[in-house]
């Protein structure tokens, strides 16, 4: 293993402080990266703005080939969907003036993020508001992903050819429309395609949506595997396992 390997299995899997920050500060760059494409996507494409899609597109690279060079199976990291959503990200950010419909496609890459171990191992460590409301930042996570990424494929695929669809707003307003299953009618798709990408925003949309809601409303409850049944999640307060019974030594730190 070589000392540049090494170093960088430390940063992105280790336990140490510096390997913390580290991925905390990747966070953050997704979080910026996220608020630029968003603000972005709905400002004509001028000089400055490919600029800066080139270099977080350079970022992206060198962050994926290093999550690549790290993996034991680098060829079985293409089994996952992160991997290619990584791909979609980097494609979408040097080849702006190309690709500049499919540019909400950028916000895939935190869903990776979001979903690497060891960062919800210490997110779950360091922050009591995401130890509270993990389920509810997940879920709020995804929709919010879905939304733009529908997005940018609404306005990639229809912008030349449908002339309801002229801006990123206007493929926004008619995606958020179709989830919310409000339908106002004045601006649709036309075609088997469009349809079909109308019924795949309204499925999907709703199931993330009432998915949202469902951990927003429920009883609040606090992640502890049993040890006998595996059962994630007990009332704070619990003592036994609702499902089996087994005594629970659930950690608290007490009322204030």
């Amino acid at each position: 293993m070589t000392t540049l390997t090494a170093t960088l299995r430390e940063l992105y899997e280790g336990d140490t402080r510096r390997a913390h920050r580290f991925r905390y500060v990747l966070l953050v760059f997704d979080v910026a990266t996220i608020a630029f494409v968003i603000v972005t996507s709905f400002l004509p494409l001028i000089p400055w703005i490919i600029a800066c899609d080139v270099a977080l597109g350079v970022f992206v690279l060198l962050d994926f080939a290093a999550r690549l060079g790290i993996s034991r199976t680098p060829l079985r990291e293409f089994r996952h969907l992160s991997t290619w959503t990584d791909l979609v990200a980097v494609a979408s950010f040097l080849a702006p003036v190309l690709v500049e419909g499919v540019g909400f496609l950028r916000i895939l890459r935190t869903l990776r993020l979001l979903r690497t171990y060891h960062l919800l191992e210490r997110l779950r460590q360091d922050s009591e508001l995401f130890r509270r409301n993990e389920d509810a930042i997940l879920a709020a996570t995804n929709l919010v992903v879905f939304v733009f990424t529908m997005t940018g494929i609404v306005y990639a695929t229809q912008h030349n050819t449908n002339p309801a669809i002229q801006t990123p707003i206007d493929a926004l307003y008619f995606t958020v429309t179709s989830l919310t299953t409000t339908g106002y009618g004045d601006i649709t798709l036309p075609g088997p395609t469009g349809r079909l990408l109308s019924v795949f925003v309204m499925i999907c949309g709703v199931t993330l949506f009432f998915r949202l809601a469902q951990v927003v409303f429920r009883p609040y409850k606090v992640r502890f595997p049993c040890d006998a049944c595996g059962l994630q999640r007990h009332e704070p307060d619990a003592v036994h396992c609702k499902a089996c019974g087994n005594l629970l030594n659930i950690p608290d730190e007490g009322a204030d």
